[in-house]
């Protein structure tokens, strides 16, 4: 999945590029205002984009700890088992 995502966003960049030559070679009339709503754009999709790999490393972590805690909770029942038997052993 993050492969794809970076594909994708190696082909915005090549867009976003592309558009901004195009805007820049327009009379200044119709460049300024361009500019200014493109520049925006270009500030939206970078801030989801930083905020999409942050929500996809912090599920990473989340899956992981949920794997230790999963492993802890097992650990901690064998134990309890164990001092069970024990317990029921010396009585």
């Amino acid at each position: 999945m993050a492969s794809s995502m970076q594909k994708n966003s190696a082909l915005s960049q090549e867009e976003y590029s592309e558009l901004s030559e195009l805007i820049h070679a327009l009379p200044a009339e119709y460049r300024l205002p361009l500019e200014e709503a493109f520049d925006r754009t270009v500030a939206a999709a970078d801030r989801r984009r930083r905020v999409l790999v942050f929500i996809q490393e912090a599920l990473s972590q989340l899956r992981l700890d949920m794997k230790y805690l999963m492993f802890d909770l097992d650990a901690t029942r064998r134990e309890r088992d164990e001092y069970k038997k024990q317990l029921d052993n010396i009585r």
